[in-house]
C-alpha cells in the first residue's frame, strides 16, 4: 500500500468522523459536551469503550510484545476483569448518587477543595502522559510508513493528527465520542480478526491448526509461577492488573465520563460488566495475533523494523500488514484499525482533559452562562497544544515497549488517586485537607525510590506492576497520619 493511498484512506475516514460530529454536535452546549445529556444507550457506550481501552497501544504494542513476554500479559488482563467489577459495583454507585460531572468532585464533597484539586491534578498528569503514549505509538507508525515518503518531519505529523482530532471533538465532545468510538471499535476488532485470517491462510493453516501448532507453543507460556521475585509473577501481575483497571478506568475521568452519559446507574453497570468480558476476549485475540506475526516473520525472513537504528518490535505488525505480500485488503484493514486506534483514545482524552480542567480547576459551572462555552473552547485548544508538546518530547526520551512504559508510569501517577478514593470510601475519617497535596507528592517520591532499589538488595526481587497498589497504600497511610481526631459523617 503506497503512502498516497494511505493518505486518501485517512482523509476518507476523517470525513466520516466529521459527519458524525456534525449530527451529534448541533446543540454545542456544555451539557452535551460534558455528559451527552445523560441519554447514551448503555450497549453503545460499552462497545465504544472497548476501542478506547484497547487504543493504539494494544493494537500495535501488545502484538509486538509477545516475543519478549509470550502470553504472560494475560495474567494482567485477568486482573483487569476483576477490577472492572469493583468499578461497576463500588465506584459507579457513588458517582451516580452524587450526580457528578467530574468524578474528582467527590473528593471535594468528602474532604475539601485541596483534595479535589490534588486528585484532579494527578488525573491530569496521568491522562496527558497516557494519551501521549498512545498517540506517540500511532504517530511513529504513520511517520515511518507514510509521512517519511513525503519528507514531512515527525513534529508536523503529530500536529496534523491533533488538529484533526480537535476539529471533530470541538462541538459535540463526549456526545460525539460515544458514537465515533463505536465505529472505531468495529474497525479495530475487524482488523485483528482479518489479520489472523489472512496470515493463517498464507501459512496454509486453519485457525484450529494454528492453535495446535508447535510454533505457537513457543510463545504460549501463560502463567509465571516459578519465582515470586520475578517481575511478571502471576500474583504480582494479577494484583497489579486489578488495580490498574480500578485506577485507569474507575478513577479516570476519561473512562468514567463515558459511563456517566448513561441514563441511570443500572445501565452504567450493565455497560461496565459487558464491556469487561468483550475487552478480555479482544485482548486475547491481539496476543494470538502477536504470536502469529512472529511466526510469519520467522518463516519469511522478515526483520524487525528499525527505529533510530534499533529494532522496534512495536513496528512488526505495520511492517507485515503494509509491506508484505498479504494483499491490499489486509493493508486497508490494518490502516483503518490503526486510524481508529489513534482517534478512539486521543479524542476521549482530549475531551476528558478539557472537562476536568474546566470543572475541577476553573469552576466553569459557576461562571455566567455566556462565559462557560467560551472557556471550554479555549481550554480545548490549550489541551491540544499540550498533547502535541508531550508527544514530541516522547520521541526523544522513550526507549521501552510502549505498553510496558504506560503501565509502569500508571504506578506513579494513579497511586495517589487510589489512596484518596480508598480512604474516602472505606473510612469515616476526615482529614486536614490542606496537607493532602504533600501526602500525594511524598507517596510518588517514595514509590520512585522503592522502584529503583537494586534487586540484589531485595534478594533478587524485581518490582513490577504491584507498585501501583503499594503507592495507593502509602497514600492511604499518609492520609491516616493527617486525619482529624473526630470522624466525619458520610
Amino acid at each position: 500500500m503506497t503512502a498516497t493511498q494511505i493518505l486518501f484512506l485517512i482523509a476518507a475516514y476523517f470525513l466520516v468522523l466529521v459527519a458524525i460530529s456534525y449530527f451529534t454536535g448541533k446543540n454545542d452546549t456544555n451539557a452535551d459536551f460534558f455528559k451527552a445529556g445523560k441519554q447514551s444507550p448503555w450497549y453503545l457506550v460499552a462497545f465504544g469503550m472497548v476501542g478506547a481501552s484497547l487504543s493504539g497501544v494494544t493494537f500495535i504494542s501488545v502484538p509486538g510484545w509477545v516475543e519478549a513476554s509470550e502470553f504472560s500479559y494475560m495474567q494482567v488482563v485477568i486482573g483487569y476483569l476483576f477490577g472492572y467489577f469493583v468499578v461497576a459495583f463500588v465506584l459507579l454507585p457513588i458517582y451516580y448518587r452524587l450526580n457528578l460531572t467530574s468524578i474528582y468532585e467527590y473528593l471535594k464533597e468528602r474532604f475539601g477543595p485541596t483534595s479535589h484539586k490534588t486528585g484532579a491534578f494527578f488525573f491530569f498528569v496521568s491522562r496527558v502522559l497516557g494519551a501521549a503514549f498512545r498517540l506517540f505509538l500511532v504517530a511513529i507508525v504513520l511517520q515511518q510508513f507514510v509521512f517519511d515518503d513525503f519528507g514531512i518531519p515527525f513534529e508536523i505529523t503529530v500536529i496534523i493528527s491533533i488538529v484533526l482530532i480537535w476539529i471533530y471533538t470541538n462541538r459535540g465532545g463526549i456526545k460525539t465520542i460515544v458514537w465515533t468510538d463505536t465505529l472505531q471499535t468495529t474497525f479495530m476488532i475487524l482488523a485483528v480478526i482479518l489479520s489472523i485470517v489472512f496470515i493463517n491462510r498464507e501459512l496454509d493453516w486453519t485457525f484450529s491448526e494454528f492453535l495446535a501448532s508447535d510454533e505457537l507453543k513457543k510463545y504460549s507460556n501463560f502463567l509465571v509461577t516459578d519465582d515470586f521475585r520475578a517481575r511478571n509473577h502471576f500474583i504480582k501481575s494479577f494484583i497489579g492488573g486489578m488495580f490498574i483497571t480500578i485506577c485507569m478506568t474507575g478513577l479516570d475521568q476519561d473512562m468514567m465520563q463515558k459511563n456517566l452519559t448513561c441514563k441511570n446507574l443500572k445501565d452504567a453497570q450493565k455497560n461496565m460488566v459487558s464491556f469487561s468480558f468483550v475487552l478480555v476476549l479482544s485482548t486475547f485475540l491481539f496476543i494470538l495475533l502477536g504470536a502469529l506475526l512472529f511466526i510469519y516473520a520467522g518463516q519469511n525472513q522478515i526483520a524487525i523494523p528499525l527505529m533510530d537504528g534499533a529494532p522496534k518490535t512495536d513496528l512488526l505488525f505495520p511492517e507485515i500488514a503494509l509491506n508484505s505480500d498479504l494483499g491490499l485488503t489486509l493493508s486497508i484493514t490494518f490502516m483503518l484499525g490503526l486510524i481508529a486506534a489513534a482517534y478512539s483514545s486521543a479524542d476521549s482524552a482530549l475531551t476528558s482533559l478539557t472537562t476536568s480542567f474546566c470543572v475541577d480547576f476553573l469552576n466553569v459551572e459557576e461562571k455566567p452562562q455566556n462565559e462557560q462555552k467560551k472557556t471550554r473552547k479555549r481550554v480545548h485548544i490549550y489541551m491540544s497544544f499540550l498533547l502535541v508538546i508531550v508527544i514530541i518530547i516522547f520521541k526523544y526520551i522513550l526507549s521501552r515497549n510502549v505498553i510496558d512504559s504506560l503501565l509502569i508510569v500508571a504506578g506513579y501517577t494513579y497511586g495517589p488517586l487510589l489512596g484518596l478514593f480508598a480512604f474516602g470510601i472505606f473510612t469515616k475519617h476526615q482529614i486536614k485537607d490542606k496537607y493532602v497535596w504533600i501526602v500525594g507528592v511524598l507517596s510518588v517520591i517514595l514509590i520512585a525510590l522503592i522502584a529503583n532499589i537494586n534487586p540484589e538488595y531485595l534478594g533478587g526481587y524485581v518490582m513490577g506492576y504491584e507498585l501501583l497498589p503499594l503507592n495507593g497504600l502509602l497514600t492511604f497511610l499518609g492520609l491516616y497520619f493527617i486525619r482529624e481526631r473526630k470522624a466525619a459523617v458520610v
